[in-house]
């Protein structure tokens, strides 16, 4: 026996919302990038620049600091390292998590150069913060700009 519904227009476009916050979710902070369906942890940064250095700050909860790796060149700074999944797997039933797991490596160019043997790293509460001072060349130096 066939059972009539009822259309309901305020039903499609709930589910139409939902469906767009999602894709724009993904697509405005993305937080993982989908390669043959796995998904890789790239962790969030932010970079701060003044007259006498640039700031970075790095949000890796959950990590040590031996489980990461900087790099500071003059031009760029690259930081990379892996977050593994403290649950254990055992017997039947599973977990879901929506935490993300895996190796990340993120290089982050910087607009002017930097001294980087005078760079320092401090890690606390899951963010990683780095001081970058500019190198000297770049904080004297005065550009010329002619109207034509």
């Amino acid at each position: 026996m066939t059972q009539l519904q009822r259309f309901d227009p305020f039903r499609e476009i709930d589910t139409l919302q939902r469906q767009m916050n999602h894709l724009f979710d993904d697509f405005i902070a993305p937080t993982t990038i989908q390669r043959r369906g796995n998904a890789q942890f790239i962790p969030a940064a932010e970079l701060e620049e003044n007259e006498e250095s640039f700031s970075l700050r790095l949000e890796v909860p959950g990590m040590k600091p031996e489980e990461l790796s900087i790099e500071v060149t003059a031009e760029s700074v690259s930081i990379s390292g892996e977050r593994k999944s403290a649950t254990p797997v055992e017997g039947k039933g599973g977990t879901r998590s929506e935490f993300h797991y895996g190796h990340f490596e993120r290089v982050i160019p910087l607009s002017s150069r930097v001294q980087n043997t005078e760079a320092t790293a401090e890690y606390r509460d899951g963010i990683l913060h780095l001081t970058l001072p500019k190198a000297e060349e770049e904080k004297n130096k005065v550009v010329k700009i002619s109207l034509n």
